[in-house]
């Protein structure tokens, strides 16, 4: 992300048609005790869902464009497209130039950004409350339509090559897990292949390719809209209905199959790395579905394994074994467990020195592991992955002036239509027992369902 520093605020500009909304709610369902992030949802007659979260404390503002499109379901023959395309996005649209937008939002001395997940690709900026009108009518007018021209495309073919060389082909331990992980251990194409992109299928991208992909996929009926900050709400809503109640939705196909079959027996892959001067080591189970009992239950195995110094693996790794100075985990290699909706992994990853073998590392991982498997956790440690848990949302809701609260409340309203469901999250984790927490662990921290990955150094002295 790029911060700027402030500078005046530009006129606003042309207004749209507005449309009437198909539905609206507005809730926040807060569980004492827990969050209670105001959410005011509803939906337009042309598909868009639209969340506003009003925040006073401080004179900003987020604006958050999420869209039901990512890494998953690109095309076959075109692996890395969706990154690509999220870059086409900033190339200009019917009424900004190229560069433009990006402009648009540093002169009103805001920051911006864009990113690909396994789900959906996400706008956002944040800026000065002042400034929201203008930062919607942009974002409205790129949704409209796209600038889709040769010369837009070859420059951004170049750029993202560029970045694929410098993050994973030129990079030691590039890649490594979050990329190589899910090549191996899934077996859905969707979720199987290289999502960064093969360079020759980024050269085959044509115009066509690109102007399909949006009229399919960056459609008001396959997006949700999500304001968080300083503003009323009432204001808000005119200017959302303004500038895109009159954006037509468009036919959308239909979606692929995206399920995992239940892996019944232990995999394992090696790599080599070129410019690594240690081994690696990654290991890898299927999680249970998003937003079932035993999902909130491998969110706190997470915190009790992986999560801290005072996890089962860091103590046993890392303080007595000393196989590693640290260990990292994730039920997400993209972002968190709540911002994915298909197939993930729990996916454990560490340096090691040479003389210690991925045998030997996976025998004292083991032993931890079966802790979890063999009996109900003790009340202690229950206790403090709850809490740990609660400090983990926490600074998730509140990370970057507001762009947390938005992630989150886009993932529940893109994948669940209810973004009110975030107020419920740490009653959902307290419902968690260690007698679920154990049963959990026997079904998907079993061996057969662990998929091994060593990275074998080539760098040179070690």
């Amino acid at each position: 992300m790029r911060i700027v520093r402030m500078l005046p605020t530009v006129a606003l500009l042309a207004c749209a048609t507005a449309k009437p909304a198909a539905e609206s709610r507005s809730e926040s369902r807060a569980v004492p005790g827990g969050l209670s992030i105001p959410v005011e949802y509803r939906k337009l007659a042309n598909g868009l869902k639209v969340v506003l979260s009003p925040d006073h404390t401080a004179p900003t503002a987020c604006v958050a464009v999420y869209y039901g499109i990512g890494f998953r379901i690109e095309p076959h023959d075109r692996t890395g497209f969706a990154h690509l395309f999220e870059h086409m996005m900033f190339q200009g649209s019917k009424n900004l130039g190229k560069m433009e937008f990006i402009g648009l939002v540093q002169r009103n001395g805001g920051l911006f950004n864009g990113s690909t997940s396994f789900d959906f690709t996400n706008y956002v900026e944040v800026v000065p409350a002042n400034t929201l009108e203008t930062i919607l009518w942009a974002e409205a007018d790129r949704m409209k339509g796209l600038a889709i021209n040769q010369d837009n495309l070859v420059n951004q073919q170049g750029v993202v090559k560029s970045e694929v060389r410098v993050n994973v082909l030129n990079r030691p331990y590039g890649g490594f897990p979050w990329i190589d992980m899910p090549m191996r251990a899934n077996s859905n194409w969707a979720n199987a292949h290289n999502f960064y992109g093969e360079l020759e299928h980024l050269d085959a991208a044509t115009l066509p390719d690109v102007e399909k992909f949006f009229n399919q996929y960056y459609a008001p009926n396959n997006a949700v809209l999500v304001v968080t900050g300083d503003f009323e709400s009432a204001q808000v809503g005119k200017w959302v209905d303004r500038y895109f109640a009159g954006i037509p939705q468009r036919a959308r196909p239909d979606r692929p199959d995206i399920s995992e079959p239940r892996q019944t027996e232990e995999k394992h892959a090696t790599r080599e790395d070129k410019l690594a001067t240690k081994p690696a080591l990654a290991f890898a189970y299927h999680v249970p579905p998003r937003g079932t009992p035993e999902w909130f239950a491998m969110g706190l195995l997470d915190q009790i394994l992986a999560e801290g110094k005072d996890s089962l693996l860091y103590q046993a790794l890392v303080q007595r074994a000393g196989v590693t100075g640290e260990i990292e985990a994730t039920l997400n290699g993209l972002g968190s467990m709540f911002d994915i909706q298909g197939p993930t992994l729990f996916v454990v990853n560490l340096i090691h020195d040479a003389d210690r073998l991925p045998e030997e590392i996976m025998k004292l991982a083991d032993a931890e592991i079966e802790k979890v498997r063999s009996a109900p956790v003790d009340t202690a440690t229950y206790q403090r992955a709850l809490v740990k848990m609660r400090s983990d949302l926490y600074a998730n809701v509140e990370q970057f002036s507001g762009l947390g609260r938005a992630q989150l409340l886009a993932s529940y309203a893109l994948f669940d239509d209810a973004p009110e469901k975030v107020n419920e999250l740490e009653a959902e984790f307290r419902k968690v027992t260690p007698e679920l927490l154990q049963k959990t662990a026997q079904e998907w921290l079993r061996p057969t369902n662990r998929t091994v990955l060593a990275l074998q150094a080539k760098g040179g002295s070690q």
